[in-house]
């Protein structure tokens, strides 16, 4: 049996996800991290993107969060994040259509244009999007 670590994945609505995992893997500031079992402590940012969990049980569930803080301490991991939602639950349509949204907002800039809204937007539409995408490709369906 692998080793273990407590998750919990919390938005500031509710809690998303709460369990035994022998892996998390999300994206920080500075890139790409695994956290497993004796993972020194820790405390990183997230940037907008898929966080993986492969559960006790073997089973890899994947959310998309739209950042927040992820921190390490003996035997648990917690994610705070702004907006958590389980991959299946990310409407892609809806993703897809904010993205062209903030494309068009980007191209089109008028005199009360805020560019930073619309870069925002469009990053997270794109992090929603590429969640979606590892979600397909590891099911097979990509």
């Amino acid at each position: 049996m692998a080793m273990t670590i407590h998750c919990d994945i919390v938005s500031a609505e509710e809690e998303i996800f709460s369990g035994l995992v022998e892996m998390l893997v999300a994206t920080g500031d500075v890139g790409e991290l695994g956290v497993g079992y004796g993972h020194a402590p820790l405390l990183t940012s997230l940037i907008p993107g898929p966080v993986r969990v492969v559960t006790q049980s073997g089973s890899e569930e994947v959310f998309y969060v739209s950042g927040g803080f992820l921190e390490v301490q003996p035997g648990v991991v917690s994610i705070l994040a702004d907006t958590a939602i389980r991959a299946d639950d990310v409407d892609e349509a809806a993703a897809e259509e904010a993205r062209r949204e903030a494309e068009q907002a980007l191209a089109n800039q008028t005199g009360e244009f805020d560019y930073g809204r619309a870069s925002a937007q469009l990053a997270e539409a794109a992090a929603q999007l590429a969640t979606l995408r590892k979600l397909k490709n590891r099911a097979g369906r990509g």
